[in-house]
């Protein structure tokens, strides 16, 4: 089965065309459906810009995001796909203008998009990310899905989840409310750093961080963040994805990043324009979560795997099973 999944996020708008096979003896399920991508590609459209301030999506931003989606559009009409699934999260749940938006995708597409809850893109989150990682029943493992709008939290193990919270904190959320100088200010930081504290002792409430064994990051601000850790000239997936380095590493790369100007972010060759801005918020984010659990934990947890499969893949899934 030939499946489109369309995720439309709070900073970028992601297409996924991919062929759902049955997973072979090697993998990490044998015999679960896997996908197979035959197209992949990610435009940033900055849906939620001014949402946390305004509550509605900017007419600009629509324009954007539509004019992604007909070009989406078009090469689905041309890759003979089966079944489309298009999921909106953050900025789109939190925008009091929403039924423009979905009427806009809907004449595009022929499909109303979902509006997921925090709690479905947590879900959506973890099943990508599992798709292509093994684990076990006593695995403890923790995605961290960090978005420009929300970042969400989920814990589970070869079961399924156990626990999970999405919380509405992101790097566009939080540059706007915080980063706002070239570069931060140590003020901006720290006060930055305080609210992301506070949502993190939100997250505790629900989610047992202290029992992590394993963490995974997913989505632009962490795999931007992997290959500046990785030293990387240019941005590779293939390099990308499945990196496991350690927490001190990726500590020095995201502080790098936060302290950078914005044109010192722009020479930087995996760096894509529609991150420059943001970068440094969500790398702010990412540090003070790692360090979080650092604390929490019995001193084991050393390092931090990059996924680039992640909520787009939950989506494809979830599109072959319906």
């Amino acid at each position: 089965m030939r499946v489109a999944a369309i995720d439309c996020g709070t900073n970028s708008i992601r297409l996924l065309i991919a062929d759902v096979t049955e997973a072979g003896a090697e993998a990490p399920t044998p015999g679960a459906q896997q996908l197979r991508d035959v197209h992949r590609e990610m435009r940033v459209v900055r849906l939620g810009q001014g949402v946390d301030v305004t509550g509605m999506l900017a007419e600009e931003a629509l324009e954007r995001t539509f004019a992604a989606a007909d070009d989406y559009a078009a090469l689905i009409r041309s890759s003979a796909v089966e079944r489309v699934r298009f999921v909106a999260t953050s900025a789109t749940r939190d925008a009091g203008n929403r039924d423009v938006f979905v009427g806009g995708i809907q004449e595009r597409l022929g499909i109303a998009p979902e509006v997921v809850s925090g709690a479905e893109e947590a879900g959506l989150s973890f099943a990508g990310a599992a798709s292509v990682l093994p684990m076990t029943a006593d695995d403890q493992v923790l995605v961290v899905d960090l978005g420009g709008g929300s970042t969400e939290f989920v814990m589970g193990n070869s079961a399924g989840v156990t626990a999970a919270l999405s919380t509405d904190m992101g790097c566009v959320r939080f540059t706007e409310r915080y980063l706002r100088s070239d570069p931060p200010t140590a003020e901006e930081i720290a006060a930055a750093e305080a609210a992301i504290a506070k949502k993190l002792d939100d997250v505790l409430a629900v989610v047992p961080l202290q029992n992590v064994t394993r963490i995974v990051g997913v989505a632009g601000s962490i795999t931007t963040i992997t290959a500046h850790a990785l030293g990387l000239t240019r941005y590779e997936s293939e390099a990308i994805h499945a990196a496991e380095i350690s927490l001190d590493t990726i500590d020095a790369a995201a502080t790098s990043l936060l302290n950078m100007t914005r044109a010192q972010r722009t020479e930087l060759g995996f760096m894509h324009p529609g991150r420059v801005d943001v970068i440094g918020a969500g790398a702010l984010i990412w540090r003070t979560i790692l360090r979080t659990l650092i604390r929490l934990g019995d001193g084991t947890l050393e390092s931090a795997t990059s996924s680039e499969h992640d909520i787009l893949d939950g989506i494809a899934l979830g599109a072959a099973r319906s």
